[in-house]
């Protein structure tokens, strides 16, 4: 059984993070911080409880409001970017269907 927040997180791929890294690299100097998210929100659990069943662990997943990470307790602003992020293109879905989440 693994206890986890059902506060949002936007999932973001490495090759969405990658592409808007080079897009930056290569552009004018902006003299910001830029965040990189996913292009949906997902609850915590949710997610994990998909990763897990994709690679075959049979853990439960239970949604606890007061499950600590990293020592905090979240709430769906924690893990979510602010105003104006750069989004990706890639669903956490998309991803998880694909060799790249299935294999590891």
């Amino acid at each position: 059984m693994v206890r986890l927040s059902p506060a949002l997180l936007q999932p973001v791929a490495s090759d969405d993070v990658a592409a808007a890294l080079a897009e930056l690299a290569l552009g004018a100097p902006r003299n910001a911080t830029i965040e990189v998210a996913g292009p949906e929100a997902c609850p915590l659990d949710k997610v994990a409880t998909k990763f897990l069943a994709a690679k075959g662990d049979g853990r439960r997943v239970i949604a606890d409001v007061h499950a600590r990470y990293f020592g905090a307790e979240l709430n769906d602003r924690s893990l979510t970017p602010g105003e104006g992020p750069r989004l990706g293109t890639i669903r956490f879905d998309d991803w998880l269907a694909t060799s790249h989440g299935a294999a590891r």
